[in-house]
């Protein structure tokens, strides 16, 4: 539940028509979807044997921290509150408003103040515990899988759009500019593909990890790719390219067309709740990041406490909360989209490459047998760094506004790594000091 409703939000209900846009034709947009597919799932291989080597609570912070070193995690826990969470929080939390306003008939109120609301409503919920958020979760996932599960259904025998597998756009692009667009189309399908880390950071709490964690990370993701490149045929065959790439509610228009008034209120009714129960996996899984920092002495120390009744990092979730608030007052999807995928990319290839040098510090032969071996090694690791790297390239490129501020607010972080730094050496020569 929580690698699936990590990864399915808002991407794959607005993010085909940005696809189709950049693409040429059909057989390349399902390329493209397969494609980001397979680069998920070998990031989730790698995560999988991170999350079976070592079930930490923060997860990629440990590993990035261990592997690398503590400003290499300190620096992901800094962009995962700065922009990476907090940023996709914002651009999820205005999908879900859009869609949910869009459902009552209330298409020309401003969506930042309901989702504002919605962002409080569930950080309360799970401030009150793990269990009450988990719930919630569980029933959210599984009324999103089964919207989709129907529209997949529904969509692939109803009449499909003439020449809609083969048609394609008239232009005269040559092979590089095919490659350049496909990179491009690679990026908001990345965003919606992200999410198989999600597990990773609750894996101190999760019963038996060394087995639970590798069946759940890549089976949940195996099972997401298969709902995306169904889903992505549904909409070409419903509306082909050229409707696809026209259109900002792909979904909607494509469950219209196929159903009628009843086929757009619930695809908008299905956006509605998979978008609002992304918003409670996100609040109820990285909070351990900033946990799991505080308590190492590297974050702000109110951000380890947990609420004396509830037993959950209420603070973290409030900081989390307040400042996705901020960023859905001034952003814009687009451009969170953006700044998200330019600094996840940057985190994701560092922390896959740390299962090189976990190969070399940890041999197989040390490792108990039930551990799982991500397969592939080294070939298929360091393909995906090679992909993260040409990912972040790729958002330069296109957006090298929004990504010269995810590289600022970055750079940020380093003063404040050593600050906490030094601060947690004198803390504790002072403690030292008091002993003798």
């Amino acid at each position: 539940m929580i690698v699936i409703g990590g990864i399915i939000g808002s991407g794959i209900f607005i993010n085909p028509s940005i696809v189709a846009g950049r693409l040429e034709s059909s057989p390349l947009v399902l390329a493209a979807w397969a494609t980001g597919g397979a680069i998920a799932l070998a990031g989730a291989l790698s995560y999988a044997e991170l999350g079976s080597l070592f079930p930490r609570v923060g997860g990629q912070y440990a590993y990035l921290r261990d592997g690398l070193h503590p400003l290499a995690g300190f620096l992901y826990g800094w962009a995962l509150l700065a922009v990476i969470e907090t940023g996709a929080i914002a651009a999820v939390a205005i999908a879900f408003s859009t869609y949910a306003l869009r459902l009552v008939g209330q298409t020309n109120v401003s969506p930042v103040p309901v989702a504002i609301a919605a962002l409080l409503i569930l950080s309360l919920i799970n401030v009150l515990g793990v269990k009450p958020g988990s719930r919630v979760l569980n029933v959210l996932v599984v009324l999103k899988v089964g919207a989709l599960g129907a529209l997949i259904a529904f969509g692939l025998f109803a009449p499909a759009a003439p020449g809609w597998l083969t048609a394609g756009k008239v232009s005269g692009t040559t092979g590089n500019s095919i490659m350049i667009a496909f990179g491009a189309a690679l990026v908001p399908i990345l965003f919606a593909y992200g999410g198989w880390q999600n597990a990773n950071y609750v894996a101190e709490e999760v019963k038996d990890p060394s087995r639970q964690l590798p069946v759940s990370i890549i089976g949940g993701t195996m099972a997401v790719v298969a709902i995306y490149v169904l889903v992505n045929v549904v909409y070409l065959r419903a509306l082909g390219l050229d409707g696809l790439a026209s259109t900002t509610t792909p979904a909607a228009d494509a469950a219209q067309r196929m159903f009628g008034s009843f086929g757009d209120r619930f695809v908008t009714a299905a956006i509605a709740i998979s978008t609002f129960g992304f918003l409670d996996l996100a609040i109820l899984a990285p909070t351990r990041v900033y946990y799991a920092m505080a308590a190492d002495g590297l974050f702000f120390p109110a951000l380890a406490r947990l609420h004396p009744t509830y037993r959950t990092p209420a603070v973290a979730i409030a900081v989390q909360t307040t400042w996705s608030c901020m960023l859905a007052v001034s952003g814009s999807y687009g451009q969170l989209l953006n700044y998200v995928v330019f600094a996840d990319w940057i985190f994701f290839g560092l922390t896959v490459s740390t299962i090189v040098i976990f190969r070399r510090t940890v041999p197989l032969s040390e490792r108990p047998l039930n551990s799982f071996r991500a397969p592939g090694h080294p070939l298929v690791p360091v393909l995906f760094v090679a992909t993260a790297a040409a990912i972040v390239l790729s958002v330069v490129w296109a957006d090298p506004r929004s990504a010269g501020r995810g590289a600022l607010l970055l750079v940020a972080g380093i003063p404040l790594f050593y600050w906490f730094s030094r601060h947690r050496t004198r803390a504790a020569a002072s403690s030292i000091d008091r002993t003798s």
